[in-house]
């Protein structure tokens, strides 16, 4: 049967919520970014999809797409957010900008639904009141919005990871965000890595091998079509970096290694909690954002996280490869929504959807 289901994807970065929104039975007609390394790995992987790699403010939906699709999704950065520019019609806020232009292709476009996400923390924006005035924005044009923040961790991610959805329909649904898969028994670092090849700080292997260990049910959905682990990436860390692995545990960050090994840094409480934190074997992972620049750790080997590890402590399946140099294809990862729990997204509304 023809998929019903056609997407459009905007900001759409490297592509993470586009995988969760095909595994989830979407297809997606058209996806839209501005960064070329991005769309690279974008068009790598969604070989179908018609990728435009543009500013959003060029481009008419309308050239490419001449059907109303049943679900437009994105997620524009809206951190500096301004209500009073928005309120005195004083377009100067660049982020305000990226948010009209969400507003725009759902006005053009006029699909059945809409996924717009965010960072966590995002309803407590100006207290409160840039949800408010965003979800007025969408009802205007003749949505039903609900949002929530959900965690990664509850819908089989292995990784703490929170992001703010906001969801609406022209089919006045109540829509009913779906219930955590994962609360008693959450995914862990080491089950959703513990196949893939041990490297060493700078390790280059483009093409591994699996370890021979037994499947669980994170390993079988990550490896499904995938012969070889790819891009066992690590980046070269500095040998004084490296002395200080040495003295962290698990769990723990910056703040057991030695002071004379951090005169580098003129006031260490000024770190933050994630630097030098080494993931916890037994535990789903921190926050993947920057993870190079973070320092974040091997829970046994003292290094950096591999690319292929990163991706999969994001729940990117093993057969998506990452285009660009090593420190774009890190930001890319670290920029990305989570593919399950975008999954999780899409098939709640599919489910709901009159």
């Amino acid at each position: 049967m023809k998929n019903c289901y056609l997407g459009v994807d905007i900001f759409s970065g490297a592509g993470g919520m586009s995988v969760g929104a095909l595994q989830a039975g979407i297809t997606i007609e058209l996806a839209v970014d501005n960064d070329l390394d991005a769309g690279k790995t974008y068009k790598r992987n969604h070989t179908q999809t018609d990728f435009v790699l543009d500013d959003i403010k060029n481009i008419n939906p309308l050239s490419y797409t001449n059907i109303n699709p049943f679900i437009l999704f994105g997620g524009p950065p809206c951190q500096g957010f301004s209500l009073s520019n928005t309120r005195t019609r004083n377009d100067s806020n660049a982020k305000n900008q990226l948010f009209k232009e969400f507003l725009r292709f759902l006005d053009m476009l006029k699909p059945t639904w809409f996924v717009f996400e965010n960072v966590e923390g995002f309803e407590l924006f100006n207290k409160g009141q840039t949800v408010k005035f965003i979800a007025n924005e969408f009802s205007n044009l003749g949505y039903k919005v609900s949002f929530r923040t959900l965690s990664a961790s509850d819908f089989g991610v292995p990784q703490t990871r929170k992001r703010f959805f906001m969801v609406g329909n022209i089919q006045n649904i109540d829509f009913k965000f779906p219930l955590p898969t994962h609360i008693e028994k959450k995914v862990t670092v080491w089950e959703a890595i513990c196949d893939l090849p041990i490297l060493e700080n700078g390790s280059k292997i483009l093409i591994g091998d699996y370890q021979d260990v037994e499947l669980n049910k994170y390993l079988s959905y990550i490896r499904h079509n995938s012969k070889n682990p790819t891009q066992n990436i690590v980046s070269r860390n500095e040998d004084y970096v490296l002395e200080r692995y040495k003295y962290i545990k698990q769990g723990q960050n910056w703040r057991a290694i030695p002071d004379e090994l951090m005169q580098n840094y003129k006031n260490k409480e000024n770190c933050h909690s994630g630097i030098y934190k080494r993931l916890e074997a037994n535990k789903p992972s921190v926050v993947i954002a920057n993870y190079r620049k973070n320092m974040l750790i091997h829970p046994f080997q003292d290094r950096g996280l591999s690319v292929r590890e990163a991706a999969r402590l994001q729940s990117f399946p093993d057969t998506f490869y990452f285009e660009g140099s090593i420190m774009h294809v890190q930001q890319q990862i670290g920029n990305a929504v989570p593919p399950l729990l975008a999954k999780a997204i899409f098939e709640s509304i599919i489910q709901q959807s009159k």
